[in-house]
């Protein structure tokens, strides 16, 4: 009797322990009430796959961390990062399921004149600013987390 008495208390005890971890994944998902969207801009400015895969990663843990519906998240792409959204991107698949998760990727069109690029050769989906590093500069100053990872 007393073992029984012993599994069922371990039991209860394993609940309580993990009400806690229940309560903040439920809080992951549901913004609180008056609660603001968090906001980030991510800076990717190299031509480099594994840059571009890091900013991915950021963008992709900071929605299952903060939950998806509660964060605004653009990846904005200017000088040599451009080069990650041609067509022929090695990132391209992952940028594409990042889109579909909702993160806007943004693609500098200063950039895309400099390098005689046009909207033909970009990935399909992704949305345009007139100047990355202006874009960048409006978000912080309406408040928005900044990232170059």
């Amino acid at each position: 009797m007393n073992r029984r008495l012993f599994i069922q208390a371990g039991a209860i005890g394993s609940l309580a322990a993990s009400a806690p971890f229940l309560i903040a994944a439920h809080a992951q998902t549901t913004p609180a009430a008056g609660q603001k969207r968090q906001r980030i801009v991510i800076q990717v400015s190299d031509n480099d796959p594994a840059k571009w895969n890091l900013a991915l990663n950021n963008a992709k843990n900071l929605q299952e961390d903060v939950g998806a519906a509660n964060v605004d998240i653009e990846i904005v792409a200017y000088g040599p990062g451009i080069g990650m959204l041609k067509l022929e991107s090695p990132t391209g698949a992952r940028i594409a399921d990042a889109m579909k998760a909702n993160v806007k990727v943004l693609a500098c069109e200063n950039t895309m004149r400099g390098q005689k690029l046009t909207k033909d050769d970009m990935l399909g989906g992704i949305s345009y600013v007139p100047a990355g590093v202006t874009e960048i500069m409006r978000r912080q100053i309406e408040g928005w987390a900044y990232l170059r990872p």
